[in-house]
């Protein structure tokens, strides 16, 4: 048994020698100046950057791709100090020294860029370098940002159970001069009007929202070739289709219609909240909301959110909610006219219908249930479709009525439709209706249902051409939803 113990404490010690003699050897360090680091970008490249705002975070691996390690003497920035480019080296802030490197490994390098503002209008370039050095060998990756002046709206006023906010200067115009960047809430306050131009851009930073105060009124006056633009402030290729990256339009009663024309709404959480105040707990608005040649896509809450108002939308495509294209909350007046409401949501499970109609809300203020008369909400040579086996549903309570029509349109639904709330409709349709709505092109296919079956009499002035200004009564009956079909 002893002899069995000291062998066995011979081999233990054997192997703590061993050990440490591994432990204690230096690394065989790689010091041939020929030997060069590989990246996995020669060039790191910025999209639009808003100046003053903080860029996206990129990333660049530095490979090692030799047998031996490699001692990088040095990474900075060329641009030094002066630089708009940050850098952060495994983990680091800043410039770093006697950076080593495992064989076959890698090492990680962030980069942020903020462009400082200058007198152009127009999008500009600002670049730098980061620089290596191993072994007395230079070399370097470039960083390239394009930079864009812009007018910014930040917070002046903050109220508890308000959102941060800044007030427009009343009756003010935008325009495309430089695009236009919220923080917070910009208002527009009562017997105000802000009116935008063709081809403006707003551009919302995270939470940010557009609100037209009671008494307010907005005026979008977009066209075909310039359509008004409200999106994030992310500019990167990667936030293009990234839904929910700001709050909303909140729109209130007004003296007055607010008008939406060849606007682009995309990646809110809600597009437009169109509701009286306090809350929807007032009556019918006396104005409406008109809506025509817009579109709103990839809200990650609602395309629309109505209570207690007059919505009047033609030509409009409302597609990819995150839950309902269209829903109103409490009463109203709504009348669609050859508009696309296509629910294909991508960005996780839905289980909310395209278009939903419920009655009543609950007030804010002290918790009961407010129940209002949907008096009408009608749908003329419109398409509504998704995803779901179910694209349309209602919530009644007792005290207030519902009223729908779908009027020579396609359904895609599992209610009745043999009353008289659906008058020639195609309901569940085969086939494919768009050309590729993965693609969010809603455009109708070659052998789509909704070819020709709209009702020429719902063809009014100023409804003669679709959202691409196609004619519509140039053959045969008017096709549903927003687009004609062209062969």
């Amino acid at each position: 048994m002893l002899y069995h113990l000291k062998k066995s404490g011979h081999i233990f010690l054997l192997a703590i020698v061993v050990f440490f003699s591994f432990s204690c050897r230096k690394d065989k360090l790689l010091t041939d100046p020929s030997a060069l680091l590989k990246f996995s970008l020669d060039t790191v490249l910025f999209d639009t950057v808003f100046t003053t705002i903080g860029s996206t975070t990129k990333r660049l691996l530095v490979y090692n791709t030799h047998n031996k390690s490699i001692l990088i003497s040095s990474i900075q920035l060329a641009g030094g100090k002066n630089s708009n480019f940050r850098i952060n080296v495994d983990g680091l802030p800043g410039d770093a020294q006697q950076i080593k490197i495992r064989p076959k490994d890698s090492l990680y390098i962030f980069i942020e860029v903020t462009v400082d503002p200058n007198n152009t209008n127009s999008p500009f370039v600002i670049s730098d370098s980061i620089l290596f050095i191993t072994n007395g060998n230079k070399q370097d990756v470039d960083l390239v940002a394009w930079g864009q002046n812009a007018i910014y709206y930040t917070p002046k006023y903050y109220q508890p159970g308000l959102p941060p906010y800044s007030i427009i200067e009343c009756n003010t115009t935008w325009n495309n001069v430089k695009p236009y960047v919220v923080y917070g809430y910009a208002v527009v306050d009562s017997a105000c009007t802000l009116t935008i131009e063709q081809g403006t851009k707003i551009h919302f930073h995270r939470n940010a929202g557009l609100w037209v105060y009671r008494g307010g009124r907005i005026v979008v006056n977009g066209t075909k070739e310039n359509p008004v633009e409200f999106r994030g402030d992310r500019l990167e290729w990667t936030y293009n289709e990234k839904p929910g990256q700001w709050d909303r339009i909140w729109i209130n009663e007004g003296s007055t219609d607010n008008i939406f024309n060849y606007a682009i709404i995309k990646n809110a959480y809600i597009g437009l909240q169109i509701e009286t105040l306090p809350f929807g707990n007032a009556s019918i608005s006396s104005n409406k909301c008109i809506l025509t040649n817009t579109r709103i896509q990839n809200c990650s809450g609602a395309g629309i959110l109505a209570r207690n108002y007059k919505i009047e939308g033609a030509n409009c495509l409302i597609e990819r909610s995150g839950e309902y294209n269209f829903i109103v909350a409490g009463g109203g007046e709504y009348e669609f006219r050859h508009c696309t409401f296509a629910n294909y949501w991508k960005d996780g499970s839905r289980q909310t219908p395209t278009i939903f109609l419920q009655n009543y809300f609950t007030n804010i203020f002290t918790g009961s249930e407010v129940v209002k008369d949907i008096s009408k909400c009608n749908f003329y040579n419109c398409i509504i479709t998704g995803s779901l086996e179910n694209e349309f549903s209602t919530e009644g309570k007792s005290g207030g009525n519902i009223n729908y029509l779908f009027h020579h349109s396609v359904i895609k639904t599992t209610v009745n439709t043999s009353t008289s709330s659906f008058v020639n409709i195609l309901k569940n349709p085969s086939g494919d209706l768009f050309k590729n709505y993965s693609l969010f092109d809603y455009h109708l296919s070659s052998n789509s249902s909704a070819i020709n079956i709209g009702d020429p009499a719902q063809v009014s002035t100023g409804l003669e051409k679709d959202l691409d200004e196609i004619n519509r009564l140039s053959s045969g009956n008017p096709d549903a939803g927003c687009y004609e079909y062209v062969p």
